[in-house]
């Protein structure tokens, strides 16, 4: 590219190029003056220290990998390691996910699977500056320009409430933060000061991160005590067409048997659940996902990273009642 080259004659790298003076940058920037009331010369400033990161670009376009089958994607997150340090984390954190239990409705198990899942429980957090990485992506990644200039305008606002410096927050290269990896977006909808410090830390503190998934999934419509998966097995006519679709589960039991699936559990429930099918180690699986599952997808779209919350969550709870 043209832009690309001349910076190249100039003897400035990608890699050092700061965002001071780049247009979508400026216009941004009057943006959040306009909007938001920041002063214009404070953001001029912090972007003049943000840095392109050719890096978080190579990573967004990188060529997906091939889908692993769901027995291969299990032995990445259903590990003796990450069941026993999440014993240990359920076991130094008992208060604070009993305490989110009673308040938010949602089961301790969960709450550790998916900061167990997502980030190691706090171990794995991200190295990129989170200002360089969403200003990379709104600034200069055409595909998703939008929705990461809403974020980067999130963050500057977060950071602003909170009273955090923009370049000291570290994340992943697509701008997810602390134990839980929020996006801003979603920290400044659903983080909470749970340890009612007067600040919403999800990147130190395991008290404000616990009780902020917990309030995630509360307000994605977690029903307390409702089934979340059951083994199922489908007749060799079954409709594929309602196999793994990720979408509020719509089929009662009713059409589930018209459509080939039936659960194994005796009685079974009567709500309503959309058929999974997964590549288990042997053989095909097939499950019936409940409300509670697609409440998981809404943390990350994927049936494959749903179940293997879910199954790191059983194999938690089982540990903890040894």
């Amino acid at each position: 590219m043209a832009i690309a080259w001349l910076l190249a004659a100039a003897g400035a790298t990608a890699e050092d190029r700061a965002y001071g003076s780049h247009p979508a940058a400026v216009a941004f920037i009057a943006t959040m003056v306009d909007e938001h009331g920041f002063a214009r010369d404070a953001l001029q400033q912090l972007f003049s220290e943000a840095r392109h990161q050719d890096s978080v670009i190579r990573a967004m376009e990188r060529p997906a990998e091939r889908v692993k089958p769901w027995h291969e994607y299990r032995q990445i997150f259903v590990t003796e390691r990450r069941i026993r340090d999440g014993e240990k984390f359920w076991r130094d954190h008992a208060a604070t996910l009993e305490r989110a239990q009673r308040d938010y409705g949602v089961d301790p198990a969960i709450v550790v699977a998916i900061i167990g899942v997502e980030t190691f429980y706090g171990r794995i957090t991200g190295s990129f500056r989170v200002l360089d990485a969403l200003a990379t992506l709104a600034f200069d990644y055409p595909k998703r320009s939008e929705f990461f200039a809403r974020e980067l305008e999130q963050y500057l606002l977060l950071t602003r409430e909170q009273r955090v410096d923009p370049l000291s927050l570290k994340g992943s290269y697509a701008g997810a933060m602390g134990y839980g990896q929020f996006i801003p977006s979603s920290y400044r909808a659903y983080a909470v000061d749970y340890n009612g410090d007067g600040n919403v830390d999800i990147w130190a503190d395991p008290v404000d991160a616990i009780g902020s998934v917990a309030n995630y999934f509360a307000r994605h419509g977690w029903q307390a005590g409702a089934p979340v998966v059951l083994p199922a097995v489908a007749s060799e006519d079954h409709d594929r067409e309602v196999v793994n679709v990720l979408a509020k589960p719509s089929l009662a039991p009713t059409e589930l048997a018209a459509r080939g699936f039936r659960p194994l559990s005796d009685p079974a429930p009567q709500a309503p659940a959309f058929p999974l099918q997964l590549e288990g180690s042997d053989g095909e699986e097939y499950w019936l996902a409940y409300d509670n599952f697609y409440v998981i997808t809404r943390y990350n779209r994927s049936h494959r990273y749903a179940m293997a919350v879910y199954q790191l969550s059983r194999e938690l709870a089982e540990r903890m009642a040894e």
